[in-house]
């Protein structure tokens, strides 16, 4: 059976029209109750003719990652673990922010792979290999499964208000899929997301860099995490291929909107790339690139394995302060949902199997 959370708008029309006979607005309609209302079942899109309901249902479904389990840390933060058709399982998390009236503002962490394939040093999903590539449904479907989860059925103003893909996966290396999922993030019959909203991260790899940017769709992140290539090869060794000063070159000549800049992540370690030698060769790195510099100390991953430790409160300063000294903006960025293994780098789920590519 088709699922149709796979299908961009076009193609939804193209299935509806050639496929099922029908009119090219009845893909509107279809399109409009999934994206805008959230609706799985053919049978309640009432303004749907019952003939095109029937033939949906003989051919399609519209099927979720259905919610194995769930955690709410204590500052709010809540986790999904999901299970997929297949049985695999992955996490995205929904992380409050300021609140507008009465209502929080959220921001869903989107994952795109079934584990990932770079094997980053401090981060619990690289330890678990990587297993396969999401489907643009699966990783859509995230959104729709949070969504029914929480009662975010509104039009004007949801509940979640941003987007970022920094779960489990390396987004480019499923650029195909990543794109599709931005293509209906950003359809303005459906979700309806400006692209301002929407923040696409990536450890550093060539491919898909350039085609990302010349989308529009997102915003970048970039993860860096050193100022030199032989740390950097030491803490992410398959993102390292790519040899630093390429990567900051092909970041200096990234396509930029009016006002926008790139985001770079810099995760501080106590003790391996937190002293004030390391802060001036980052500082010259940023020099270089139209972007902005978000400061995140290691968050401990509780499994006695990662030889590492998260930076002073005192060298964290430090840090930040020779930035700013330099005229870098860095703000420092505050993890949420330690409590749960919600937070940055601690996406972990059970059932992977240590597979690499």
């Amino acid at each position: 059976m088709i699922n149709l959370l796979d299908f961009t708008h076009p193609e939804l029309k193209a299935f509806m029209t050639t496929e099922l006979g029908e009119p090219g607005f009845r893909a509107d309609q279809v399109w409009q109750w999934i994206w805008q209302k959230g609706e799985t079942s053919f049978a309640a899109m009432t303004d749907v003719s019952r003939a095109a309901r029937e033939k949906l249902a003989e051919r399609a479904v519209i099927r979720l990652p259905e919610i194995v389990a769930e955690q709410t840390a204590e500052d709010g933060t809540r986790k999904f673990l999901l299970r997929l058709e297949d049985g695999e399982t992955v996490e995205t998390v929904l992380i409050p922010g300021e609140e507008r009236g009465h209502l929080p503002r959220l921001t869903q962490c989107l994952s795109c792979q079934v584990g990932c394939a770079m094997g980053c040093t401090f981060c619990a999903t690289g330890s678990m290999g990587f297993v396969r590539n999401m489907a643009a449904g699966e990783i859509m479907g995230q959104i729709l499964a949070a969504k029914k989860a929480i009662g975010d059925r509104r039009r004007d103003l949801p509940l979640i208000r941003n987007v970022v893909f920094m779960g489990m996966g390396e987004p480019l290396l499923n650029l195909e899929a990543v794109l599709r999922s931005l293509t209906v993030l950003n359809h303005k019959q459906g979700l309806n997301f400006s692209p301002r909203r929407i923040t696409v991260s990536t450890c550093g790899v060539p491919h898909g860099l350039r085609e990302l940017g010349e989308s529009g769709l997102a915003f970048l992140a970039v993860s860096l995490h050193a100022p030199d290539q032989e740390l950097r090869a030491r803490l992410m060794p398959k993102a390292a291929r790519w040899p630093l000063d390429e990567l900051v070159a092909a970041l200096a000549d990234y396509p930029l909107k009016t006002r926008e800049r790139i985001t770079l992540e810099y995760l501080l370690l106590g003790g391996v790339n937190d002293s004030p030698a390391q802060a001036r060769a980052l500082a010259r790195i940023v020099s270089r690139i139209k972007a902005k510099l978000n400061l995140i100390a290691y968050n401990p991953q509780g499994e006695g394995k990662k030889p590492y430790r998260a930076p002073t409160e005192e060298a964290l300063a430090a840090f930040q302060k020779i930035l700013w000294d330099k005229h870098i903006t860095a703000i420092l960025r505050k993890s949420k949902g330690l409590d749960i293994r919600a937070a940055c780098g601690q996406l972990r789920t059970g059932s992977a199997t240590s597979r690499d590519i």
